[in-house]
């Protein structure tokens, strides 16, 4: 009868879960305490990541986002900024004037507009023939001279196509312009070329 009722036991705290011993004596599983003990070494390692991360930026700062700056096209064919937005791209003249173009105002940063033009990424500058003065990417090659000695615009600093076809060929007589003009100042009665092709040649816009 003894026995009966101590295979009983056995049975009975072995579908409790419990471990039993080949002498019949049940043993609490260890599985328990050493799930435990996984947590809270993989709690402690996520505490000690993100107190790394914390003190990192505490001493270095955030990330600068000017480091991340992207070039783009712009529907005119001109070197762009890329908006954090991923989607909107402004001409490179646009950035730090003042004025916010971008979504979210990223094209007026203080990180990237402290210090114009050291603070600039390198896409958004082009150099005129005195390397000491600069103009943005997207005013090189437009027609204007932007640089004053129209070293944006002529060889040997910078190799530019012809004219557009809404520009007229010529040696301009406004300092404004360096080897075109645009057609709507043809036929305007007033001389913008040295030869006055402007008002007897070319045929208008």
């Amino acid at each position: 009868m003894n026995k009966i009722f101590a295979q009983g036991d056995v049975n009975l705290k072995a579908a409790a879960g419990t471990r039993v011993l080949p002498g019949g004596e049940a043993n609490c599983s260890p599985c328990c305490s050493r799930r435990g003990a996984c947590l809270s070494v993989f709690l402690l390692l996520l505490l000690a990541t993100l107190a790394t991360l914390i003190i990192l930026v505490v001493i270095f700062g955030l990330p600068s986002r000017t480091s991340g700056a992207q070039a783009c096209v712009t529907l005119t064919n001109r070197t762009g900024f890329l908006c954090h937005d991923q989607r909107s791209c402004i001409p490179a003249s646009r950035v730090c004037d003042g004025l916010r173009t971008c979504p979210h105002g990223d094209d007026e940063d203080e990180s990237l507009c402290q210090d114009v033009p050291q603070s600039l990424p390198s896409f958004l500058l082009a150099h005129c023939g005195d390397r000491a003065s600069w103009i943005y990417s997207d005013q090189k090659c437009d027609g204007i001279n932007n640089c004053g000695d129209c070293s944006d615009e002529l060889s040997p600093v910078t190799a530019c196509p012809p004219c557009d076809p809404g520009w007229w060929h010529c040696s301009p007589t406004v300092f404004q312009y360096c080897s075109c003009i645009p057609r709507t100042l043809c036929q305007d009665h007033v001389q913008h070329c040295s030869d006055w092709s402007d008002e007897y040649s070319c045929p208008g816009p």
